[in-house]
């Protein structure tokens, strides 16, 4: 039997300290979990750890990595499903916060992860996000559906205030009561961007809805 490429081996090893290390991150929480303990639920090393990904803190960064890109190819399918530019916006942006409700991406990326890595606003996904956004932005702007605005400025903004959402449903005492009021709230925001004529065909629906729940 041949050996087998090391560039396949190196990509099992970290794919298995990633996975070992999300499972406990996501069940103890960061500071509780073990690198003795993962590294050998894994069959490696805390030698292996230090050597792919430096401590403790490289690997979390790679498991919110991860984690980031399910969060983002599940919400391009999302929008991908809504039946115009705008709703698929306002959809991808909505499910995002409503993410925060559930429990991995609350301990690990809202909760453990900016408590470890500092300001998600400055980590290396969020430039994707402000891009994607930004492009986004632009073409509602193009096509006429939303003010004039600087798309990049919108972006920033939006992203900002979707990740506050996220976060305080995240650390609520009542996290699904929290995350109602930071969607109908951040959704009455989003209303703000459309000209005037859009505005009030889409503030028909929400107000039909908000009215059916109370």
């Amino acid at each position: 039997m041949g050996h087998r490429p090391r560039k396949e081996m190196i990509a099992e090893t970290r794919a298995k300290l990633v996975a070992a290390a999300r499972h406990a991150f996501g069940a103890v929480g960061y500071a509780e979990a073990s690198m003795d303990d993962f590294t050998a639920s894994a069959g490696l090393t805390r030698g292996a750890l230090y050597h792919h990904f430096g401590d403790k803190k490289g690997l979390l960064q790679a498991v919110i990595a991860e984690i980031d890109a399910e969060m983002l190819a599940r919400l391009k399918i999302v929008s991908a499903r809504a039946d115009n530019l705008w709703q698929g916006f306002v959809d991808e942006c909505t499910a995002y916060i409503e993410m925060a409700l559930e429990p991995e991406i609350q301990r690990i990326v809202l909760r453990d992860g900016p408590a470890v890595l500092g300001d998600p606003s400055q980590w290396p996904s969020q430039n994707e996000c402000i891009r994607s956004m930004s492009e986004s932005l632009q073409r509602l702007s193009d096509e006429g559906t939303i003010l004039a605005v600087d798309p990049e400025a919108a972006a920033r903004l939006i992203s900002g205030a979707s990740l506050h959402a996220a976060q305080w449903i995240a650390n609520s005492d009542d996290p699904e009561a929290t995350s109602k009021k930071a969607v109908k709230a951040f959704n009455v925001l989003l209303e703000g961007l459309l000209k005037q004529a859009g505005r009030q065909q889409n503030l028909k629906q929400p107000a039909l809805m908000g009215s059916a729940q109370d």
